[in-house]
């Protein structure tokens, strides 16, 4: 087992470097660090340089991610890859992306100060855009690992009509070198994510951390129900076409039916009413669905579900409705060999070993398309994240990283 075991130094260093990274960011509360951005910059070349002292070749690569290699002992790969993403949201907390990054980093620097190399080599990956918060698209850094950065990505636009493509040149990265940043799928051995749970799970269970089954599918759409606008005081109620009242029974629906489908999440985060005035009767209601389960069937019988009663309550309520489903996002489980392995040093390191989906998307997802993946969670406090409020123990973050640590040094290669 790895000396971290019941150190919690070790997770006091990890979190002072997480610290030091929150503090590269826009001013106002929380963290704000933007793919391609100024702080983006800085945490990019602090983070190579933590790598050079792990005894890591480093570099930024032509999508913006921090790229480290901790050689073989034969002075090569293939190479097991870990790390997490390095970008946050608006308002964000200061482990959500940063906490992997560095414990990764950590373990690479514990097994250099012991003199120790591997059979594999190890490459720490700081991942530039996982959130998409700047652009509105997702996973660009790890889609470049992978081979997939294509015109979606680079015709992106931020607020202000900055595309992708300009903010790179701006950034001293060259649009048309970016396949560079491709992997071989025969260079690699994995992948391993350590990464905070983002939910109540662990804390519930009383368990520091968890082993990851899956990352969960999406399905998202947009509800469009147009009904007949008129004044608040003359309509009878039984005489009305209100799409509001349609649309508050159907966000009933999405508990309804997310409820009943095991390991199955419903959200309806947006509601728009027009024209949105206290005396008038809404015309048209626009409310989105969010449907995540770790099992594609699921989450595709569940969305047909949803599906048939949004249907009934629009006819029953007399008001127009259009569903446009926007993302159809499959489920990406994680290698089960790697589950079992990560449940194997999560009982080293004498920890009751909770197999749980992830409900959140990650790098995993896009990495998944070249390698095995896994992933280690770490309980956060109230299951808060995308939050200053974002909050781990050192405790919890040094049993991580021997997690991650005992992972690393037992892998043997593909199964």
């Amino acid at each position: 087992m790895s000396t971290y075991l019941n150190e919690t130094d070790a997770g006091r260093r990890i979190m002072r470097r997480c610290d030091e990274l929150g503090s590269i960011s826009e001013p106002g509360i929380g963290v704000t660090r933007l793919y391609l951005s100024p702080q983006h910059r800085t945490a990019a070349e602090t983070i190579a340089g933590w790598m050079h002292d792990a005894g890591m070749d480093a570099r930024i690569d032509e999508a913006g991610n921090v790229v480290g290699r901790y050689h073989s002992e034969s002075g090569g790969g293939p190479y097991l890859i870990t790390g997490s993403h390095m970008d946050s949201v608006v308002h964000a907390g200061r482990y959500d992306g940063p906490l992997g990054v560095v414990t990764s980093l950590d373990c690479v620097a514990v097994l250099n100060g012991r003199g120790r190399r591997l059979p594999f080599g190890i490459e720490v990956v700081a991942f530039s855009d996982e959130e998409g918060t700047r652009f509105r698209t997702t996973l660009a850094g790890s889609r470049a690992i992978t081979g997939q950065f294509g015109d979606d990505l680079f015709n992106a636009k931020d607020a202000q009509g900055i595309s992708l493509r300009e903010a790179m040149i701006a950034f001293g990265l060259d649009p048309e070198a970016v396949a560079r940043a491709a992997h071989r799928p025969g260079d690699l051995i994995g992948y391993v994510e350590l990464h905070i749970e983002q939910g109540p799970v662990l804390q519930a269970e009383g368990l520091s951390v968890g082993v990851v089954t899956a990352i969960s599918g999406q399905t998202r759409a947009v509800v469009t129900l147009k009904g007949a606008a008129n004044h608040a005081g003359t309509v009878p109620m039984g005489m009305r076409k209100d799409p509001l009242l349609a649309a508050a029974e159907i966000a009933l629906a999405v508990e309804r039916i997310a409820s009943v489908h095991p390991h199955t999440v419903g959200t309806v985060g947006f509601v728009k009413a027009d024209p949105g005035l206290i005396n008038v009767i809404p015309g048209e209601v626009s409310l989105t669905v969010d449907l995540r389960s770790q099992a594609d069937s699921v989450r595709h019988a569940a969305f047909d579900e949803l599906g048939v009663a949004a249907w009934a309550i629009a006819a029953r309520r007399g008001v127009e409705i259009d569903i446009d489903k926007i993302l159809d996002l499959k489920s990406c489980p994680c290698a089960p060999d790697f589950v079992d392995r990560i449940a194997a040093a999560v009982e080293a390191a004498g920890t009751r070993p909770l197999r749980l989906p992830s409900g959140a998307g990650h790098d995993g997802m896009a990495m998944s398309t070249i390698t095995d993946i896994g992933m280690i969670f770490v309980r956060c406090k109230d299951g808060i994240s995308h939050s200053p409020e974002e909050s781990v123990t050192a405790a919890d973050v040094a049993t991580g990283a021997a997690v991650l640590l005992h992972f690393i040094e037992n892998f043997q290669g593909k199964p």
